[in-house]
């Protein structure tokens, strides 16, 4: 095990930029976005490994509003927090808008990790649970999920660590 605290900063660096090229290089990540590209993979790769879930397929980089791919051709929008907050979902109607939402996917996947990366829930929730409960971001002009614990009695709890 590498002890940190025995590192120069720049040190650091090096080994997480070694860190990100390797998880590129093997696959799990795409990006740069460490924790969304994460949660994506470790996402896929639970439905994939699970009977009776579908299995999914990563959407091509860039794809707007989805992350994954059922065989079936629905459509997933995944989502990585560590907190109790989502990233945005951008190209919604704005709040004031009389215009309805065009339906952007079929369901949303949030994997929540603890403060070490480690995957502790992934929750399942469809498109109208999502248009029930996305609260506007005013700052980004795009909506998040909060994870109340009312959110989360209406999601699929499609994995939860063993305590």
């Amino acid at each position: 095990m590498i002890n940190l605290q025995e590192k120069e900063t720049k040190e650091i660096i090096q080994l997480y930029s070694m860190a990100i090229k390797e998880l590129k290089h093997r696959g799990v990540i795409r990006t740069n976005n460490v924790v969304g590209e994460l949660g994506e993979y470790l996402a896929i790769e639970l439905y994939n490994n699970t009977p009776g879930l579908p299995n999914l397929s990563p959407a091509p980089v860039g794809t707007e509003n989805i992350d994954a791919i059922s065989r079936k051709g629905d459509r997933y929008s995944i989502k990585s927090t560590s907190s109790n907050t989502t990233s945005v979902f951008y190209g919604l109607e704005e709040p004031e808008s009389n215009i309805p939402d065009n339906q952007k996917f079929e369901y949303v996947i949030v994997c929540k990790f603890d403060d070490n990366y480690e995957l502790q829930t992934v929750l399942e929730m469809d498109w109208n649970t999502f248009l029930k409960n996305k609260r506007w971001h005013s700052r980004m002009h795009a909506w998040n999920l909060l994870l109340t614990k009312k959110v989360c009695q209406q999601c699929k709890i499609v994995y939860e660590k063993e305590k």
